[in-house]
């Protein structure tokens, strides 16, 4: 009797989930809901006040991009 190697137990593990994800990610959306899928907040990126607030945060800093992930600040140190 052979023995099954690891690799393809995880071979055909992965094989499943992926195959379960992609059945679960299908859904029959009625026509009454569709209305909801274009909602202001289904959208991605930043909202009108999160804008807002990151702007405020970088002249709070001091500094062109104090929020938006620069590491060093308006001081002129790193």
């Amino acid at each position: 009797m052979r023995k099954a190697n690891s690799g393809s137990i995880l071979l055909v593990a992965t094989g499943t989930l992926l195959v379960l994800l992609f059945t679960q990610s299908c859904v029959a959306v009625k026509p009454y809901q569709r209305m909801y899928l274009n909602d202001e907040s289904m959208q991605l990126g930043k909202t009108g006040m999160e804008k807002f607030d990151e702007n405020v945060h970088t002249y709070r800093e001091g500094s062109s991009g104090g929020g938006s992930g620069k590491s060093s600040g308006g001081c002129g140190c790193n």
